[in-house]
């Protein structure tokens, strides 16, 4: 596969601070200034990819330039010519990640008619069986970026959810006891993750009693004729 190239264009663009990162032990420093290549680029598109299969198939400690460019078929210097430094390529990446997942989310919500609930609990668990996410929040553990990209995630996807969830509060009963949006999009958000956790420990005690008895709540807390439903 022929190397791509960089467009004049791109090679001399210049930012200050790529993807927003500041090196630790940098801050409040002026930042330098450099080449990097443009954001709208199908090359740097192809590197993102290249990582994020990377990272799901190796784990996030296997991306340095040479793996990536190796896995993205071009020259290491082309990578780090669009990411100057490996948290600037982890933020992209994670930016780009969190996008497609925010789409998603807003696309499922917009399917379930019937309520949030459902369209919560299908995007938690296709969330919670990507492996990248799993990487991400491993490697927010040793980089304070990425930890601050992960909460700003989790941040704006909870926002969109609770107000999903609160134009139904009022349906949200069990056994004559209300249950809270924010209750309830803990044990939907949660509930997938731990049992991937498990899962890669080789644990599923209780995970398909536990499926079952999710997906019987969701009939009973959303289970109104469309005609009851409120506006959306």
């Amino acid at each position: 596969m022929g190397e791509p190239r960089a467009t004049a264009r791109e090679a001399n663009a210049t930012v200050s601070d790529p993807e927003g990162a500041v090196p630790e032990g940098q801050s409040g420093q002026a930042p330098s200034t450099r080449r990097v290549g443009g954001k709208t680029s199908q090359t740097r598109a192809l590197i993102l990819k290249s990582t994020e299969q990377l990272m799901v198939e190796e784990g996030y400690a296997a991306v340095t330039y040479r793996h990536v460019a190796a896995k993205a078929g071009i020259g290491s210097a082309l990578v780090q010519y669009y990411f100057p430094t490996l948290d600037s390529l982890f933020i992209a990446l994670m930016r780009w990640h969190s996008e497609r997942d925010l789409e998603m989310l807003s696309r499922l919500l917009e399917k379930h008619t019937e309520g949030p609930l459902r369209a919560i609990w299908e995007y938690s668990r296709d969330e919670a069986t990507s492996a990248i996410m799993m990487e991400f929040l491993a490697l927010g553990n040793h980089r304070k970026a990425i930890r601050a990209e992960i909460a700003d995630f989790g941040q704006r996807t909870r926002e969109a959810e609770l107000a999903a969830l609160a134009k139904f509060a009022d349906r949200y009963q069990l056994g004559g006891k209300e249950l809270s949006p924010s209750t309830l999009l803990f044990l939907l958000s949660g509930i997938p993750k731990m049992m991937l956790i498990e899962g890669d420990l080789g644990l599923d005690t209780g995970h398909a009693g536990t499926l079952s008895l999710v997906e019987e709540l969701l009939d009973q807390l959303e289970s109104l004729p469309p005609e009851q439903a409120p506006d959306r």
